[in-house]
C-alpha cells in the first residue's frame, strides 16, 4: 500500500510540473514544431541532460532494485533505422495531437477528456504492434 501511495504522489508531482511548466500546452508544442519559440527545446533538453546524468550516476553506483538486484544497462542495438522510423512516427502523432505519450494522462487530470481519444488510439496501435511484431522487419 506504501508503494502505491508513493507511486500516486510521483504521479502527481509530475502532473504539476508538466502543467505549470506548460508542456501540456498544445499552443507550446504547435510554437516548438514551427519553430516560433525555444520553450519546448529548453524543457527537452533539461530532461534529455538530467536523464543522462542520472543514468552516469546509477552506473557509476551500482544501483540496485526494489528487490535488491543490480540494475543492469543493455547496450543500444547497432542499426538505427526502426528506431528513426518509430521516432518519425512519434513526431508526427506529437505534432498532430499536440500531445506526447506522459502528457496525455496529465491532460486527462486537468479536465481535457477529448484527449481519450488519443490515449484509446494509441493503446489500440500498440495493441495492433504487438500482434503484427512477428511479421515487421527489427
Amino acid at each position: 500500500m506504501k508503494k502505491r501511495i508513493l507511486i500516486l504522489l510521483a504521479g502527481i508531482i509530475f502532473g504539476i510540473v508538466m502543467t505549470k511548466s506548460e508542456a501540456v500546452s498544445w499552443y507550446r508544442i504547435q510554437e516548438m514544431f514551427r519553430f516560433q519559440s525555444v520553450h519546448m527545446y529548453g524543457i527537452i533538453g533539461v530532461a534529455a541532460t538530467l536523464g543522462a546524468l542520472m543514468i552516469f550516476m546509477l552506473k557509476k553506483i551500482r544501483f540496485k532494485n526494489i528487490a535488491g538486484e543490480r540494475v543492469h544497462f543493455v547496450e543500444k542495438a547497432k542499426t538505427y533505422y526502426a528506431s528513426l522510423f518509430g521516432g518519425i512516427l512519434f513526431g508526427l502523432g506529437w505534432a498532430m495531437t499536440g500531445a506526447c505519450p506522459g502528457p496525455l494522462y496529465v491532460l486527462v487530470g486537468n479536465g481535457y477528456f477529448v484527449i481519450l481519444v488519443v490515449i484509446i488510439s494509441a493503446l489500440l496501435g500498440t495493441f495492433i504492434y504487438g500482434k503484427l511484431k512477428s511479421h515487421l522487419p527489427h
